[in-house]
Protein backbone atom coordinates (compact mmCIF):
# COMPACT_ATOMS: atom_id res chain seq x y z
CA UNK A 1 0.00 0.00 0.00
CA UNK A 2 2.91 2.10 0.59
CA UNK A 3 4.83 1.58 -2.93
CA UNK A 4 3.38 5.11 -4.78
CA UNK A 5 5.74 6.44 -1.82
CA UNK A 6 8.81 4.75 -3.56
CA UNK A 7 11.31 7.01 -5.26
CA UNK A 8 11.56 4.96 -8.14
CA UNK A 9 7.21 5.09 -8.29
CA UNK A 10 7.32 9.20 -8.49
CA UNK A 11 6.74 10.58 -11.97
CA UNK A 12 10.29 12.89 -12.72
CA UNK A 13 8.92 16.17 -11.70
CA UNK A 14 8.27 14.75 -8.12
CA UNK A 15 11.91 12.84 -8.15
CA UNK A 16 13.31 16.33 -8.37
CA UNK A 17 11.43 17.96 -5.89
CA UNK A 18 12.05 15.34 -3.87
CA UNK A 19 16.09 15.91 -4.46
CA UNK A 20 15.43 19.71 -4.02
CA UNK A 21 13.67 19.14 -0.58
CA UNK A 22 16.88 16.84 0.91
CA UNK A 23 19.20 18.95 -0.39
CA UNK A 24 17.65 21.84 1.54
CA UNK A 25 17.09 19.73 4.58
CA UNK A 26 20.80 18.97 4.46
CA UNK A 27 21.82 22.53 4.35
CA UNK A 28 19.53 23.70 7.01
CA UNK A 29 21.07 20.66 9.01
CA UNK A 30 24.69 21.83 8.29
CA UNK A 31 24.40 25.36 8.77
CA UNK A 32 22.75 24.62 12.01
CA UNK A 33 26.20 22.88 12.27
CA UNK A 34 28.10 25.97 12.07
CA UNK A 35 28.16 27.40 15.01
CA UNK A 36 30.90 26.97 17.98
CA UNK A 37 30.06 25.83 21.13
CA UNK A 38 33.32 27.16 22.21
CA UNK A 39 34.49 30.68 22.80
CA UNK A 40 34.94 32.53 19.28
CA UNK A 41 36.20 36.23 18.88
CA UNK A 42 34.70 38.14 15.56
CA UNK A 43 35.97 41.43 16.07
CA UNK A 44 39.29 43.39 16.27
CA UNK A 45 38.33 44.98 19.44
CA UNK A 46 37.57 42.08 21.06
CA UNK A 47 41.02 40.17 19.73
CA UNK A 48 42.91 43.06 20.84
CA UNK A 49 41.29 42.73 24.50
CA UNK A 50 42.39 39.38 24.54
CA UNK A 51 45.85 39.51 23.77
CA UNK A 52 46.20 42.26 26.42
CA UNK A 53 45.47 40.04 28.91
CA UNK A 54 47.61 37.50 27.24
CA UNK A 55 50.55 38.32 25.18
CA UNK A 56 50.77 34.58 23.99
CA UNK A 57 47.82 34.85 22.25
CA UNK A 58 49.25 37.30 19.62
CA UNK A 59 49.93 35.93 16.09
CA UNK A 60 53.27 35.87 14.31
CA UNK A 61 53.76 35.77 10.83
CA UNK A 62 55.79 32.63 9.95
CA UNK A 63 57.32 34.09 6.73
CA UNK A 64 58.55 37.38 8.50
CA UNK A 65 60.18 35.34 11.18
CA UNK A 66 61.12 32.07 9.69
CA UNK A 67 63.51 31.95 7.51
CA UNK A 68 63.66 29.51 4.22
CA UNK A 69 60.03 28.78 4.89
CA UNK A 70 58.39 27.04 2.12
CA UNK A 71 54.79 28.37 1.40
CA UNK A 72 52.34 26.34 -0.54
CA UNK A 73 48.59 27.73 0.76
CA UNK A 74 46.12 24.87 -1.15
CA UNK A 75 43.22 27.09 -0.01
CA UNK A 76 44.38 30.16 -1.28
CA UNK A 77 43.99 28.16 -4.28
CA UNK A 78 42.06 26.34 -7.13
CA UNK A 79 44.52 23.48 -6.10
CA UNK A 80 42.99 21.78 -3.32
CA UNK A 81 39.95 18.80 -2.85
CA UNK A 82 37.18 20.92 -3.08
CA UNK A 83 38.99 22.78 -6.57
CA UNK A 84 37.64 26.33 -4.90
CA UNK A 85 39.32 29.05 -3.41
CA UNK A 86 38.69 29.10 0.28
CA UNK A 87 39.98 32.11 1.11
CA UNK A 88 41.55 34.94 -0.32
CA UNK A 89 44.96 37.91 0.80
CA UNK A 90 45.89 34.82 2.98
CA UNK A 91 48.91 35.97 5.68
CA UNK A 92 50.63 32.42 6.84
CA UNK A 93 50.00 33.04 11.36
CA UNK A 94 50.46 31.44 14.27
CA UNK A 95 50.43 32.21 18.11
CA UNK A 96 53.70 33.32 19.52
CA UNK A 97 54.44 30.10 21.26
CA UNK A 98 53.30 27.68 18.35
CA UNK A 99 54.94 30.27 15.78
CA UNK A 100 58.25 29.79 18.12
CA UNK A 101 57.88 26.07 18.01
CA UNK A 102 57.84 26.13 14.53
CA UNK A 103 60.76 28.35 13.70
CA UNK A 104 63.08 25.68 16.23
CA UNK A 105 61.56 22.93 13.73
CA UNK A 106 62.64 24.59 11.01
CA UNK A 107 66.34 25.67 12.48
CA UNK A 108 66.93 22.34 12.93
CA UNK A 109 65.88 20.45 9.48
CA UNK A 110 67.94 23.19 7.91
CA UNK A 111 70.87 21.55 9.84
CA UNK A 112 69.92 18.93 7.44
CA UNK A 113 69.40 20.38 4.16
CA UNK A 114 65.67 20.18 4.71
CA UNK A 115 62.81 22.53 5.22
CA UNK A 116 59.42 22.70 6.09
CA UNK A 117 56.69 23.41 3.86
CA UNK A 118 53.70 24.88 5.26
CA UNK A 119 50.10 23.84 3.17
CA UNK A 120 48.34 25.96 5.94
CA UNK A 121 48.08 27.40 9.47
CA UNK A 122 45.49 30.13 10.45
CA UNK A 123 42.44 30.06 9.13
CA UNK A 124 39.02 32.13 9.47
CA UNK A 125 36.29 30.20 11.39
CA UNK A 126 33.85 30.73 8.67
CA UNK A 127 36.32 28.44 6.40
CA UNK A 128 36.19 25.50 8.69
CA UNK A 129 32.37 25.93 8.31
CA UNK A 130 32.69 25.53 4.27
CA UNK A 131 35.13 22.54 4.57
CA UNK A 132 32.66 21.08 6.89
CA UNK A 133 29.99 21.17 4.48
CA UNK A 134 32.00 19.22 1.64
CA UNK A 135 33.24 16.67 4.20
CA UNK A 136 31.20 16.44 7.23
CA UNK A 137 33.31 13.94 8.67
CA UNK A 138 35.00 14.23 12.11
CA UNK A 139 38.19 12.28 11.02
CA UNK A 140 39.32 14.62 8.34
CA UNK A 141 37.49 17.84 8.75
CA UNK A 142 36.91 20.11 12.23
CA UNK A 143 33.48 19.77 13.07
CA UNK A 144 32.17 23.30 13.43
CA UNK A 145 30.44 22.68 17.13
CA UNK A 146 34.06 22.55 18.47
CA UNK A 147 36.07 24.92 16.14
CA UNK A 148 39.23 24.17 14.68
CA UNK A 149 42.50 24.43 15.91
CA UNK A 150 43.60 26.17 12.99
CA UNK A 151 41.12 29.03 13.69
CA UNK A 152 42.45 29.26 17.03
CA UNK A 153 45.99 29.65 15.48
CA UNK A 154 47.79 27.07 17.03
CA UNK A 155 47.43 24.08 13.94
CA UNK A 156 49.65 23.90 10.68
CA UNK A 157 49.75 21.65 8.00
CA UNK A 158 53.27 21.16 6.69
CA UNK A 159 55.63 18.70 5.06
CA UNK A 160 59.33 18.32 4.41
CA UNK A 161 61.66 19.50 1.17
CA UNK A 162 64.95 18.71 0.91
CA UNK A 163 66.86 22.17 0.04
CA UNK A 164 68.84 21.52 -2.79
CA UNK A 165 66.15 19.87 -4.89
CA UNK A 166 62.83 21.32 -3.60
CA UNK A 167 61.04 18.48 -3.54
CA UNK A 168 59.12 16.92 -1.22
CA UNK A 169 59.77 13.97 1.32
CA UNK A 170 57.80 11.38 -0.40
CA UNK A 171 54.96 10.81 2.57
CA UNK A 172 52.97 8.28 0.38
CA UNK A 173 49.89 10.42 0.05
CA UNK A 174 49.77 14.09 -1.26
CA UNK A 175 48.13 16.80 1.37
CA UNK A 176 44.27 16.59 2.48
CA UNK A 177 44.14 12.69 1.13
CA UNK A 178 41.13 11.25 3.13
CA UNK A 179 42.41 7.69 3.09
CA UNK A 180 43.56 5.28 5.28
CA UNK A 181 47.01 5.77 3.89
CA UNK A 182 47.59 8.74 5.68
CA UNK A 183 46.42 7.69 8.85
CA UNK A 184 49.93 7.30 11.45
CA UNK A 185 49.20 3.94 12.22
CA UNK A 186 48.92 3.05 8.69
CA UNK A 187 52.36 0.69 8.14
CA UNK A 188 51.53 -0.81 4.58
CA UNK A 189 54.21 1.87 3.07
CA UNK A 190 57.70 1.54 1.76
CA UNK A 191 60.51 2.01 4.52
CA UNK A 192 61.75 5.30 3.28
CA UNK A 193 58.08 7.06 3.32
CA UNK A 194 58.07 5.49 6.71
CA UNK A 195 61.19 7.01 7.79
CA UNK A 196 59.97 10.25 6.49
CA UNK A 197 56.85 10.36 8.51
CA UNK A 198 58.89 9.40 11.31
CA UNK A 199 61.41 12.19 10.57
CA UNK A 200 58.29 14.86 10.88
CA UNK A 201 56.78 12.93 13.78
CA UNK A 202 59.73 13.60 15.64
CA UNK A 203 60.57 17.25 14.88
CA UNK A 204 57.27 18.19 15.52
CA UNK A 205 56.63 16.56 18.97
CA UNK A 206 59.91 17.47 19.99
CA UNK A 207 58.90 21.20 19.74
CA UNK A 208 55.83 21.38 21.29
CA UNK A 209 52.88 19.96 18.73
CA UNK A 210 50.68 17.26 18.62
CA UNK A 211 49.45 15.04 16.07
CA UNK A 212 46.05 13.83 15.07
CA UNK A 213 45.89 9.97 13.77
CA UNK A 214 44.44 10.53 10.62
CA UNK A 215 46.36 13.21 8.73
CA UNK A 216 50.18 12.40 8.80
CA UNK A 217 50.32 16.16 7.66
CA UNK A 218 48.59 18.14 10.27
CA UNK A 219 50.28 18.91 13.93
CA UNK A 220 48.80 21.36 16.95
CA UNK A 221 50.23 23.20 19.84
CA UNK A 222 49.73 21.42 23.00
CA UNK A 223 47.78 23.54 25.18
CA UNK A 224 45.28 24.54 22.39
CA UNK A 225 42.40 24.88 24.59
CA UNK A 226 44.04 27.87 26.32
CA UNK A 227 43.28 30.10 22.71
CA UNK A 228 39.76 31.26 21.82
CA UNK A 229 38.45 30.58 17.92
CA UNK A 230 38.57 33.13 15.59
CA UNK A 231 36.79 34.25 13.07
CA UNK A 232 38.44 37.10 11.82
CA UNK A 233 39.68 37.59 8.03
CA UNK A 234 43.18 38.39 6.88
CA UNK A 235 42.46 41.81 6.20
CA UNK A 236 41.15 42.04 9.72
CA UNK A 237 43.84 40.36 10.63
CA UNK A 238 46.75 42.08 9.32
CA UNK A 239 47.14 45.06 11.80
CA UNK A 240 47.76 42.24 14.66
CA UNK A 241 50.66 40.29 12.89
CA UNK A 242 54.30 40.60 14.42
Amino acid sequence: MWKFLSLSSLPMFLKFLHIILLTSICNFCIAQNCKTETKCISSKAALQESISKDPRKALVGLQKTIPGLVVDLRYATTYNFTKTILYRHPILCLRVEPANGLRQAQAELNKQGLSLKIFDAYRPFAVTCKIWRLVPDRRYAANPKKGSNHNRGVAVDLTIVDMKTGKELDMGTGFDNFSDTAHHDFYQLPAQVLANRRLLKGIMRKYGFGHVPTEWWHYQWHDKEDYEVLDLDFDELKDFIR
